[in-house]
């Protein structure tokens, strides 16, 4: 009689339980289909599907990136936007980089009206940026210029010297992969490398000429590598006033009839979780939670190498110097 009793008792424990797991599972699917309908409808998506001014961040070490193309591609195509601002907070990076970022902004630029707040610092592809705008707001104290082309190489010849290394190849011919590491720079190399910098930098001057109406001499006379605070900046043309995004904002109310009060939203690259039907964010976390645990040993390991360390050709970016770094 008492197995009986405890064999009734287990199968009402089990019975509890399938309830609960196929209450639970219900709940999810609701959830997830209110999500979903919620989604469709719009009303996720609400802030970019009404009138706004559209945010474009351009932060940090600047690289052709083709997700930030197509969104500016989609910005220019959205009714929603009356107006961008691109916020530039960013030393520069790659001279493509900047190449590729520049005539997008220019092509939103035709559909939208567009203004930059240059934040911080932007300089050299920073600043490339900037003047794809109409108009170019900065703080007094920010920093920008630094119009130019760099090309750096480094040389370890006597490091692998002192292991006992010895580098040697056979080339096709003289200025093929030059310059190397293991070995000093040829006459013909350097050479090489000044038309090619030289070739880089008349374009980007060429642009700044253009951009803010500068005589060719004078626009050359600007790009001389050196920095300047906001403040020179206007004095010098490569700006057009000072102060932040309320400044931006303002002149597109009254320069370009973008009406007074619209709610400023982000764009960003990246895909915006709080857009996503419920369902996608859940299964989005999650995995993302198991990829983290999974590669999170490699991401710490990339995470020590500086990103820009990573650029690849000619660079148009500005670097504080390690005492000036210091002080900070």
């Amino acid at each position: 009689m008492s197995v009986d009793i405890d064999a009734l008792v287990d199968r009402r424990r089990l019975r509890r339980k399938v309830t609960f797991w196929r209450v639970a599972t219900f709940v999810v699917i609701a959830a997830a289909l209110v999500g979903g309908l919620v989604y469709v409808s719009g009303v996720a998506g609400l802030s970019k599907r009404s009138a706004h001014i559209a945010r474009i961040p351009v932060e940090g070490v600047i690289i052709e990136d083709r997700k930030t193309l197509q969104m500016i591609e989609k910005i220019g195509k959205s009714n929603a936007v009356k107006g961008v601002v691109i916020s530039i907070n960013s030393p520069g990076g790659s001279t493509t980089g900047g190449e590729a970022l520049y005539q997008a902004l220019r092509e939103l630029a035709e559909k939208k009206p567009v203004v930059a707040e240059i934040r911080t610092i932007g300089t050299s592809a920073g600043y490339m940026i900037a003047i794809s705008a109409d108009h170019i707001v900065a703080r007094y104290n920010t920093i920008t210029g630094s119009i130019g082309v760099l090309f750096q190489f480094g040389n370890v010849q006597k490091l692998l010297e002192t292991v006992g290394i010895q580098m040697d190849a056979v080339k096709s011919a003289p200025l093929k992969a030059e310059p190397d590491f293991y070995s000093p720079a040829t006459p013909e190399a350097r050479a090489m490398l000044e038309t090619l910098v030289m070739d880089s930098y008349d374009w980007f001057v060429g642009l700044v000429a253009e951009r803010r109406k500068l005589t060719p001499a004078k626009a050359r006379e600007l790009a001389n590598g050196r920095i300047l605070t906001g403040h020179e900046a206007l004095g010098e043309k490569l700006v057009d006033a000072i102060g932040g995004e309320d400044k931006a904002i303002a002149w597109l109310e009254t320069e370009k009839g973008v009406a007074e009060d619209l709610p400023v939203v982000t764009w960003t690259a990246k895909e915006n979780l709080e857009e996503l039907p419920f369902s996608s964010r859940v299964s989005r976390e999650f995995g993302k939670g198991i990829g983290s645990a999974l590669l999170n040993p490699i991401n710490e390991a990339k995470g020590l190498i500086p990103r820009g360390l990573t650029l690849d050709g000619l660079v148009s970016v500005w670097q504080a110097s390690d005492a000036a770094d210091n002080k900070r």
